[in-house]
């Protein structure tokens, strides 16, 4: 478990898959989530997301597989949402993350930063990862919001990548480097 200042993020486990089946098939969450890739991931069976899970219940290998948390807040132990690491590159030493806060009432109080700042102190100081990036959509306006006041810079952008009711959008492309990150957090 990793725990953070309001946030603790746990492995997921059997109990939580009815939380994950629920925000994975919540149409506007998994379009905020995931852009255009929303419509291949709506409407999918609760066996489907079993199945999509269960490597993470029983893998202990994060270099193939990465990790998936699920979050609960520390004051009242309520499942709030999930984060992950993925694509970690042993050689480059770097990986990707993302975050769905999937309970909105949760939504701009800080817990997405401190999710954020939990994930980046594990992958910067426990797996020595030197970049972590992420990618979201033009016309996720909080997210970018976000992940600029936890740090990451700005890298590039896909033009017109994303297609998203009726219209296109850049896909976003944000990185932090592990210096930035101590200069930002004060840490270590």
């Amino acid at each position: 478990m990793l725990k953070g200042e309001i946030v603790e993020l746990r492995p997921v486990s059997r109990e939580d898959l009815a939380h994950l089946y629920r925000w994975a098939n919540d149409e506007k969450l998994t379009q905020l989530g995931s852009g255009s890739s929303a419509a291949l991931q709506n409407n999918n069976p609760k066996e489907a997301i079993e199945a999509h899970y269960e490597k993470n219940l029983t893998s202990h290998d994060m270099w193939t597989h990465g990790k998936v948390f699920i979050v609960y807040t520390l004051a009242t132990d309520e499942v709030i949402g999930k984060c992950d690491f993925r694509q970690v590159n042993p050689i480059t030493r770097s990986a990707e993350i993302g975050l769905n806060i999937g309970e909105r009432s949760f939504w701009g109080k800080g817990y997405g930063q401190d999710i954020i700042r939990t994930m980046l102190k594990h992958l910067f100081y426990t797996l020595n990862v030197r970049r972590v990036q992420l990618d979201t959509w033009s016309g996720n306006h909080q997210a970018i919001r976000l992940y600029e006041k936890c740090g990451f810079k700005h890298e590039g952008k896909l033009r017109q990548n994303e297609f998203i009711d009726g219209e296109y959008y850049d896909t976003v492309l944000m990185g932090l480097l592990r210096e930035e990150y101590k200069k930002s957090s004060g840490s270590m």
